[in-house]
């Protein structure tokens, strides 16, 4: 893919990509990249931050729980403000936000105010995903569009990685107070690349800026064939976050308690499932530009039915870590496609309003997953458990078969 000054910044009538659509592309990736690595470092930081303020497991626990409440508002907050006043823009408030919440839970000094810090922290923390989405979407060619779709949800996954790879080293040294500095600095990043950004044309050239925010959510529904879309996008993302939260959190205790494995060799399961779910959302953005969004959809939804009820079935714990990417491919690679899907399915004045508020939908549903897994662990087996999964990705593909419209190459309005 060359780099083009013409239509630089349309992402619509040339197929080449502009530079201006590779540092939106890069904004957007790091700020999802800094949503991963801020959730999963607070997660390996809950035993020492608990043991210093004197925090009960209910209160340690609630500080995930409330982080999670505020991006969800956020998300849908921000999405809405960003179709009115622009992308960057919106994308520059809840940077700040983020960044100088988090600093100050460096400073906490009990658990009510660590508890307000990280509840507006998850609030800025919010809007990455869907603004920046519908941001790299604007900005890059029909061509290309599931391509920078899964760029930019893999930097959730490189974000995850970082985290693992880098707390385990920083956490003795500096301290949760300390993680929590590290932790402003991929926002520090981001903000550095978005403040070089204008508004993508498409955009500007649109009338968004003079409707009402509240516009932006009746266009979700606005007649009978784009509610029906919603609903569709809506089962899609839901599967997508129940099948992953509900795998990924009991899987390295299955493996743990059942099959023997230990600390290490639980931490390569995830290494290396965490691999195959970055290339299979490489590979899904590689193919929906290709062969179309729904082929790849049912391909990759089709191969979470049989990697499911294939892995449920394993009993060797050396075959389940090889298989575990695999599986991960299959399970994970689709979020590489919601962000074109959703970005070519609404107007310019709901874009980022849908990314935010049906991919949130998605991972509300997506949040009883540990729980229903659980459920079925203790009264069946963790194997049925995980069986049974594979009929959600069978509703997931007649959700896809009659729901979701083809919309490769699709110009956007």
């Amino acid at each position: 893919m060359k780099l083009s000054a013409s239509a630089a910044d349309t992402g619509q009538s040339s197929e080449e990509v502009s530079s201006y659509g590779w540092k939106a592309m890069m904004g957007s990736a790091i700020g999802y990249a800094m949503d991963g690595f801020d959730l999963l470092i607070l997660g390996f930081m809950l035993s020492a931050i608990s043991a210093d303020l004197k925090l009960t497991p209910g209160q340690a626990g609630s500080l995930v729980t409330w982080t999670l409440v505020g991006a969800v508002a956020g998300g849908i907050f921000f999405g809405a403000l960003s179709d009115r006043f622009g992308r960057v823009r919106v994308l520059t408030w809840t940077i700040v936000l983020f960044a100088v919440f988090t600093g100050l839970c460096a400073f906490a000094q009990g658990y009510w105010d660590l508890l307000i810090y990280r509840t507006i922290a998850g609030i800025g923390l919010g809007g990455e995903f869907g603004i920046g989405m519908a941001l790299a979407a604007e900005a890059w060619p029909a061509k290309h569009r599931a391509r920078v779709s899964s760029y930019v949800a893999l930097g959730w996954q490189c974000g995850v990685l970082g985290a693992a790879l880098l707390t385990p080293l920083l956490l003795p040294v500096i301290g949760w107070r300390g993680m929590f500095l590290v932790g402003v600095i991929p926002a520090i990043v981001a903000w550095v690349i978005r403040n070089k950004l204008h508004e993508p044309e498409v955009f500007v050239r649109s009338s968004v800026k003079k409707k009402s925010t509240m516009d932006a959510f009746k266009l979700l529904v606005k007649d009978k064939a784009t509610t029906k879309v919603s609903i569709g996008i809506a089962v899609l993302c839901s599967v997508q976050n129940f099948g992953y939260y509900g795998i990924m959190i009991w899987m390295p205790s299955f493996l743990s308690k059942q099959l023997g494995f230990n600390l290490t060799k639980s931490a390569v399961w995830t290494s290396v499932t965490i691999l195959g779910m970055m290339a299979g959302i490489w590979v899904f953005g590689q193919l929906a530009d290709r062969i179309g969004r729904k082929p790849s959809f049912l391909l990759f939804q089709a191969g979470a039915v049989v990697m499911v009820m294939v892995y449920s079935q394993l009993t060797d714990p050396n075959v389940m870590l090889w298989a575990g990417a695999v599986l991960g491919m299959f399970v994970n690679g689709m979020l590489g496609g919601y962000g074109a899907l959703m970005s070519e399915a609404y107007p310019t004045a709901a874009r980022a309003t849908a990314q935010n508020v049906l991919f949130n939908v998605g991972r509300g549903v997506g949040g009883f997953g540990p729980v229903v897994v659980g459920a079925l662990a203790a009264t069946y087996s963790f194997q049925i458990a995980i069986g049974l999964l594979a009929a959600i990705y069978i509703i997931d593909m007649l959700a896809t078969a009659f729901l979701i419209p083809e919309l490769k190459g699709a110009e956007l309005e």
